[in-house]
């Protein structure tokens, strides 16, 4: 009997003392960071030090410590009444390389090429990153190179204005030269949903459509179109209130090109979700578990549940709801807007919780931000934001224009919510409450009922 209960005191004792306090970042004790400052994002029941210093603590146990960093090995003593851990974290000290970026090399002649892959970025900028994506093109589309900068070629579009496109996509077409195409014709027609205009081309060349009012399509390098580019413009004056598109496509068939533009929403006066099409896109899953929280809950379990949330209150106010994913699974950025696309989704929502890299103090960051890349969706973004900042009573964290896979789709009108900060111990706190997650679905569904009433 004596055993037995000197075996239950050692089991409490070890459990006590192996859950005292629970450091999700960083990931491992050795670590190496190349920055200014990092942070301790965790959980403690009991009074927690960091080399001394008292660590302040959320009401949950959740904390978010900011500790500076100097050139070499940083020693970071942790410590509660009855734990002890030794981090340290290494920033190196890294030599410049100088700048190593190519001048532009032009080449004496034009040479032709191919896209061989789908969905390559045609660029404004050779850079692979930010907002300077003209297009995105198909496997097979032709173009004329006329030079190279780095990890691109230039691409002709028309007299002093050129494109950018990664070498890794591209191949020279050896013995050919690629003479402008022939148009033949142009062919109208309208469907229940969209404006459907057809380019009847003999080959496949690049394009870019421009949003504004009027839209403009652009076509390079026509035969016997001014500068080689043939140019067709579509009113939004007559069909949107607002003068902003709703959705639209281009795509090649073959060698036609199909230009979509989508009618305005008919909305329902006493139920405005009623039969619009929405996609809800919980992120990350599977093996990707995205940001951890203060209390070690993933990102993918929490965005998981707001989704379910925002599909039964959109389920209920009559939208048609198509999910990405309705459990634990991974599912790829590319299939996420896939699914949008062939569901003819005319809104499509990613739900995640925010984090921050190193350098920045998480305690100095939170709330709600939303995500957009076309102008087309940044009215719909203003709505939800400040809907749901007003209704959770959280911090305004910004629209932010933001060059991001899942909102880089013109189809539907294409938003990313971080919903709050999940290192934020306060905003921690809030995502993995049920009632606030409900609430949170809740305010997203209003804000999109206040877009659609007054966008209508």
């Amino acid at each position: 009997m004596n055993k037995l209960l000197i075996l239950i005191l050692t089991l409490a004792f070890t459990i006590s003392n192996t859950f005292a306090f629970e450091i999700v970042y960083p990931k491992k004790q050795d670590v190496s960071i190349n920055a200014k400052s990092t942070f301790f994002i965790g959980s403690s029941k009991k009074p927690l030090k960091i080399n001394g210093q008292n660590v302040p603590l959320h009401e949950t146990g959740g904390f978010a410590y900011v500790v500076d960093l100097k050139q070499g090995q940083n020693v970071f003593k942790i410590e509660s009444e009855d734990d002890c851990k030794t981090y340290v974290i290494t920033k190196p000290n890294i030599k410049p390389y100088g700048n190593f970026l190519q001048e532009f090399r032009q080449y004496e002649c034009k040479k032709s090429a191919y896209v061989t892959t789908d969905n390559t970025p045609l660029r404004s900028t050779p850079i692979d990153a930010g907002i300077n994506r003209l297009a995105h093109l198909q496997r097979n589309v032709l173009l004329n190179i006329d030079g190279e900068k780095d990890g691109f070629y230039r691409v002709v579009l028309e007299k002093n204005k050129f494109g950018w496109i990664s070498k890794t996509a591209v191949k020279f077409c050896e013995n050919y030269s690629n003479t402008p195409a022939i148009l033949d014709r142009v062919e109208e027609d309208v469907s229940s949903k969209n404006y459907i205009f057809t380019f009847k081309l003999n080959k496949m060349v690049p394009f870019e459509i421009v949003e504004g009012n009027p839209m403009i399509l652009k076509l390079y390098n026509i035969e016997g179109a001014p500068n080689g580019v043939y140019t067709k413009e579509f009113s939004l004056s007559e069909i949107y209130d607002n003068e902003k598109p709703v959705g639209y496509s281009g795509k090649y068939i073959g060698t036609d090109f199909i230009w979509q533009i989508r009618k305005p929403f008919v909305v329902n006066h006493r139920h405005p979700l009623k039969n619009i099409n929405i996609t809800i896109d919980a992120g990350h899953g599977g093996y990707e578990f995205g940001a951890i929280g203060c209390l070690g809950d993933k990102e993918k379990d929490i965005t998981l549940a707001i989704a379910k949330f925002l599909e039964t209150e959109l389920t209920k106010r009559g939208a048609n709801v198509i999910m990405t994913r309705d459990a634990d699974y991974y599912v790829g950025l590319k299939e996420r807007v896939d699914i949008a696309n062939y569901s003819d989704s005319e809104i499509f929502i990613s739900i995640h919780g925010n984090a921050l890299p190193d350098g920045l103090n998480p305690n100095e960051h939170s709330g709600t931000s939303v995500y957009y890349y076309y102008d087309q969706a940044k009215p719909m973004a203003d709505s939800i934001i400040e809907t749901m900042t007003e209704e959770l009573q959280l911090n305004n964290d910004k629209v932010r224009q933001a060059s991001l896979a899942v909102v880089r789709n013109t189809n539907a009108l294409s938003i990313l919510i971080e919903t709050a900060y999940l290192i934020n111990p306060e905003d921690n706190a809030k995502l993995v409450n049920d009632s606030f997650q409900k609430k949170c679905a809740k305010s997203i569904a209003n804000g999109l009922e206040k877009y659609l009433l007054n966008n209508k």
